[in-house]
This record gives structure tokens, C-alpha cells and sequence, in this order.
């Protein structure tokens, strides 16, 4: 039988079965993150065979930024062995998502964008979640470590499908931010020759069936986030590398049926980043679907007020995930 939800310790308040477990929010986090080689822990890459690394990894470093034990807001880096955190609902309805949190290719949220998900996506919609610590290009790898971890990703999920309960033509991915332009790497890329293959999952189709995609950076050029523009092609890219990597300019007639959201008033990844892909993926005859909401700045995640409208897209979602199965043929 399946465990309800299965939830790695958090920074801060657990709920566990009723019971209340304290982290001071000042100390180093490490301990909220589930142990390598626990049931809710998948490494990506076999041990000493993570493409592009050399040497042993570094221990990742977790940090809790948060004063309110409720609210945890916890971040990760120094990731060289990138894993999966798992969390499975009581009654998986057979999709699962890849979630690729944010943090500018600076670092990895894990909660706003990770573990407050649980409750509306795993807990009441039933989608097992499998939220990805990746490689970033501010450390010590390079710019196509993190589409190599995203679709190793994707491979190992579908691998271990039948474990998890999972249909392997339902997975998806789920990006915020820098983490949505990864998404979108993912989406456009799934099939790019990133690293050399590695064992029999490597055989496997890394293409998500889905994309979710919540105020995602996509361009690199005029409406680029230029943190994460410099951390990932550097501080002068010229006008090729800008192009390679603006997502918009990469969409194809593959590219799977995509899900929008962003917030007019985002003053950090400007709106024109899911305008100029949804009109890319409409003129790649993709499926498209696109929320914009007036209010609702940047990073809100689900944490968002229940009076907001930008509170309403968790629900949206949930709604158009499994209309993707059940959409009548286009007639072209």
C-alpha cells in the first residue's frame, strides 16, 4: 500500500500524522532534505558517472531563509549529484510531473516552488510529484548540465513508472522561473545529444507529454532575467548564443502541449517571456494554453492569497492535465 504522501522532513513545522517537528530557521538545513538512498530520494546518475563532473561531489549546501517556522523557504546549491525528491498522494491518478523549481541559475528553491505544491498537486489531485535538484551553470558545470539532468530526469521517472503507480505516456514537466526556462529547454530538447548514454534508461523518450510553464524565463535577448541570462551564457553572449538559448526560438511541431501562467505586474521575468513563446508554439500549430493575470509580481508559487485571481491556476492545471487525453482530433 502506498504511503499517503510521501514528505522528507521539511524546515520547519511537518505536519506528520499530527505531529509538530521544530527546526531553528538560522541553522543549515541539511537535515530536511531525505537521506541518499531512501525511498523518496532518486539519484539521477549512476554513482561516479554524472557527465561532465570530476572528482567526488560536494556535500549540496541547503539553507533556510525563512523567520517563520510555517513558511519554510528553503534553497539549494553546490548540487554535482543531482537527485529527485519524491511525493507520492494516497491515490495516484496515474500522471506525474517533473518539477523544476527556480532561483536564476543561482540556486534551487525547494519549498515555494517545491514542497508547498504537495497539497493542491499530490494530496488532493493526485499527481505524484518528482521535484529535481539539478547541476547550475554558477558552479562548477556547464551551460547544458541542467537540460542533461532534466531529461535524465524524465528517463528515470518513466523507468520506474510502474513503481509509482504512473501511466509513462502521462509525465510532464513543471517549470518556475529559471527553472521554466529549463522546462522549456526540456520541451524544445528532449532529443538533444547532451551526454553520452549511460545505461538502458537512456533509451527511454525524455519528451514531457506536458509542459507547465509558470513565469517562466524564456528569452535571452530584450526580455531576458539578466541574472540568469549572465549566469547561464556569461556576461557578453553574442547574438547566437542568444538565440540558441531563447526558447522561442526553439519551439517545433514536437514541442508538447504547453500551459501558461505569469502576472502582468512581474517586475523580474517580464511578461514578454510567455507572449513571445505563446505565439511561437501557436505558430508551431502546438496546443497552447495561456493564463495572464493582472496582479501577482514574481515567484508567488501557490502561496498566494485566496482573494487573489492568480490564486485560481493550481485548480486550472489540474483541469487542463487531463484534458490533454481526452481533446477531440485535429482535423487539418
Amino acid at each position: 500500500m502506498p504511503r499517503a504522501v510521501v514528505m522528507p522532513l521539511l524546515a520547519g513545522w511537518l505536519l506528520i500524522a499530527g505531529l509538530c517537528l521544530p527546526l531553528h530557521a538560522a541553522e543549515r538545513a541539511d537535515a530536511t532534505e531525505p537521506a541518499a538512498g531512501s525511498p523518496d530520494r532518486l539519484a539521477l546518475w549512476p554513482a561516479g558517472q554524472v557527465p561532465g563532473e570530476q572528482g567526488p561531489p560536494r556535500v549540496p549546501n541547503v539553507i533556510e531563509r525563512s523567520t517563520d517556522p510555517a513558511l519554510p523557504d528553503r534553497y539549494i546549491d553546490d548540487v554535482d549529484a543531482p537527485y529527485l525528491v519524491v511525493y507520492r498522494p494516497a491515490h495516484p491518478n496515474g500522471t506525474g510531473l517533473l518539477v523544476i523549481p527556480g532561483g536564476g541559475y543561482q540556486r534551487i528553491v525547494l519549498d515555494k516552488e517545491g514542497t508547498a505544491l504537495v497539497p493542491a498537486f499530490a494530496a488532493q489531485g493526485g499527481v505524484t510529484l518528482f521535484v529535481l535538484r539539478y547541476r547550475l551553470p554558477a558552479g562548477r558545470s556547464d551551460r547544458q548540465a541542467a537540460l542533461a539532468d532534466a531529461q535524465r530526469a524524465m528517463r528515470v521517472i518513466r523507468a520506474g513508472a510502474a513503481r509509482w503507480q504512473l501511466d509513462p505516456a502521462r509525465i510532464g514537466v513543471m517549470g518556475f522561473s529559471a527553472g521554466g526556462h529549463v522546462a522549456a529547454r526540456l520541451s524544445n530538447g528532449f532529443d538533444a545529444p547532451v551526454y553520452p548514454p549511460r545505461d538502458a534508461i537512456d533509451a527511454l523518450s525524455a519528451r514531457p507529454d506536458v509542459a507547465l510553464l509558470i513565469y517562466p524565463v524564456i528569452d535571452m535577448g530584450p526580455h531576458a532575467h539578466t541574472g540568469s541570462r549572465e549566469r547561464l551564457l556569461g556576461p557578453h553572449p553574442d547574438a547566437a548564443l542568444e538565440a540558441q538559448f531563447s526558447m522561442q526560438t526553439q519551439v517545433r511541431a514536437d514541442t508538447p502541449p504547453t500551459f501558461l501562467v505569469h502576472a502582468q505586474d512581474d517586475s523580474v521575468v517580464s511578461v514578454h517571456n510567455s507572449l513571445v513563446y505563446y505565439q511561437a508554439l501557436l505558430r508551431a500549430g502546438v496546443s497552447a494554453e495561456m493564463h495572464l493575470f493582472p496582479f501577482g509580481g514574481h515567484g508567488f508559487g501557490v502561496r498566494i492569497p485566496a482573494g487573489s485571481t492568480v490564486a485560481q491556476w493550481p485548480d486550472l492545471a489540474l483541469r487542463w492535465i487531463p484534458s490533454r487525453h481526452t481533446e477531440p482530433a485535429r482535423h487539418d
